[in-house]
């Protein structure tokens, strides 16, 4: 018997999924267990398996396509099996189903209503609609509002990339409405009704809070003036429809120059050569991103010239436009712009919703933990002939990143309390030791969890702290990945910075910043001699850890790199 696969609720915020890639095709043989697919969520990209064994007789979201959790995913069957019903209904489920049935006998109360008032029609009809503005709130039969969605856990507010669809457009349930930029990336928002696109709440570039007024839908033709557009949230308030028209025609030129500027701030990877706006999918721009290649220069397949998947994998230099004259001298010219002596002028870029996070939480730490901070100065010599000795094994690769995070795990077991958490009524001092180590994205930064570091050898470390960056960077991370820090490592020394402080990565009670190692006169016994070094600054809690406990873990911590021996017992 044929079983239907729904979009699966991969993580406790997920409402919809985009399958990146399949790995099994139409017709192969599944086992349970396969991995059928490549599903991205609000957090990651992640494998989804099979619970069934069978032949993959129909699969319902393309690579590249998003569908809501508990959409018509795939069927898995006998070969040759009849699944024509489940194809036309394995969509739906009981929500659905009450849904249909909650509209059907809206519908009926309504023409029963109609049947009942048309003996006085003009007047009844009147005091219906008053009837309907006290019941309904003003919405008219048949209209879905549409709110700012919650895209991720951490979401307060989105911002529209671009919109696929313009008021007046025809509506399909699947089709993608929107692109919507969160704290975390920038996602297809598509509708869940058929309909008109009657109202268009927040504009391209525009920024709002959740359950903000996105869209309206409904029957073509519907008056929607008299809803209330107030919404759940606050966004970037524009002029009213009934604004005073000389205000609106002095005002006009700065309007289209703002609105102007704002488009191409919200969708730089997205403007053509000649201005006009590129539509594709946020794999497709992050495929083309990877492989070098300009979206100007690609045909899209799907939807209204859309850019998808398949037209990137599918592109070749050779189809790419020839250049004309025209182009060269454009380029020429915008390459090397004349700016008069004296001018002031500023660039406005938008912030991302990933930046706009990252600025709370570190405002939050930098601002209710009072920070100070430790420096101390590490003699590398050893370090650095340990490590000589230890990479010139087979198929081993230890960074001095990788020593400073063993040799911190080491010394948090001699002095817990800078493993620890302020709660306000306690101090939790963690039994376990999970290393942060800051990783710079393209998007800001993020913070992989090494767990149990102290258990791993030097070796172990380098092997996880390479992977876990690698996903990182690929956004190929899991949320739980970053989750359970008890200390963090900072590390800028590959930049040439000598030392720097750091914000401490709450709720941990230090982060240690780590600077690049300096070649220098040193003194050793009584002479002058070339040294290496290494400062290492400890930022601590001071409502956790005391200004001496944070100094004697930084003397431990000194001990061990400059005695690696000590840290291979």
């Amino acid at each position: 018997m044929a079983e239907v696969i729904k979009m699966p609720r991969l993580s406790d915020t997920m409402e919809e999924g985009t399958v990146a890639k399949w790995l099994k095709k139409k017709g192969d043989k599944v086992e349970e267990g396969d991995i059928l697919a490549e599903i991205e969520t609000d957090k990651a990209t992640m494998e989804f398996e099979s619970f069934y064994e069978g032949t993959l007789l129909h699969i319902g979201v393309e690579e590249g396509d998003g569908a809501p959790v508990d959409e018509l995913l795939a069927i898995i069957g006998d070969e040759g099996e009849d699944i024509s019903e489940l194809i036309s209904g394995g969509g739906s489920d009981d929500a659905e189903d009450k849904k249909e049935d909650k509209k059907k006998d809206k519908s009926e109360e309504s023409e029963e209503k109609k049947s009942k008032d048309d003996s006085d029609k003009d007047d009844e009809l009147e005091d219906d609609s008053d009837d309907d503005d006290d019941q309904d709130g003003g919405i008219p039969e048949g209209v879905e509002i549409i709110n700012m969605p919650r895209l991720s856990d951490t979401m307060e507010e989105g911002t529209v990339a671009s919109w696929l669809k313009k008021e007046g457009d025809k509506v399909e349930e699947g089709d993608i409405l929107a692109e919507i930029e969160t704290d975390k990336a920038t996602m297809e928002f598509e509708s869940f009704y058929d309909g008109t696109l009657l109202k268009i709440g927040i504009q391209e570039g525009e920024s709002a809070k959740v359950d903000s007024l996105l869209a309206i839908i409904g029957p073509e033709g519907t008056d929607v003036s008299k809803i209330d557009t107030s919404g759940g949230g606050e966004k970037k308030k524009k002029k009213s429809d009934s604004a005073d028209k000389k205000e609106e025609d002095t005002d006009a030129s700065k309007d289209s120059e703002k609105q102007d500027k704002e488009e191409k701030d919200s969708s730089s990877q997205s403007e053509g050569k000649d201005g006009k706006r590129i539509f594709a999918s946020p794999l497709a721009k992050k495929m083309a991103e990877d492989k070098g290649i300009n979206l100007s220069d690609v045909s899209g397949s799907g939807e209204n010239g859309r850019i998808v998947k398949k037209d990137i994998e599918n592109f070749k230099e050779s189809d790419k436009p020839a250049e004309t004259k025209a182009d060269s001298a454009e380029k020429t010219t915008a390459a090397q712009p004349y700016t008069p002596a004296g001018e002031e002028s500023f660039e406005d870029r938008k912030n991302s919703q990933m930046r706009k996070v990252i600025a709370k939480r570190l405002g939050e730490s930098k601002f209710t933990a009072p920070h100070y901070y430790l420096t101390i100065e590490v003699d590398m010599a050893n370090a650095m002939a340990s490590r000589k000795h230890i990479n010139e094994m087979p198929d081993v690769k230890v960074s001095f990143n990788d020593m400073v995070i063993k040799a911190s795990a080491m010394a948090l077991r001699k002095h817990p309390q800078v493993n620890s958490q302020w709660t306000g009524d306690n101090t939790k001092i963690a039994k376990h030791i999970h290393m942060g180590v800051a990783v710079a994205v393209e998007e800001g930064l993020v913070v992989p969890v090494l767990k149990f570091a102290d258990q791993m050898s030097l070796t172990q470390i380098g092997g996880n702290v390479k992977d876990l960056a690698g996903k990182a960077r690929n956004k190929k991370i899991q949320p739980a990945d970053m989750e359970g820090s008890t200390f963090t490592v900072s590390n800028l020394g590959m930049f040439g910075i000598v030392e720097f402080t750091s914000i401490i990565n709450q709720p941990n009670s230090a982060i240690l910043s780590v600077g690049t190692i300096v070649e220098k006169p040193v003194v050793k016994n009584g002479e002058i001699v070339v040294g290496n070094t290494m400062k290492l600054t400890l930022a601590c809690d001071h409502r956790t850890v005391d200004g001496a406990t944070g100094a004697a873990f930084l003397q431990t911590l000194k001990t061990y790199m400059e005695n690696p021996v000590t840290m291979l017992a």
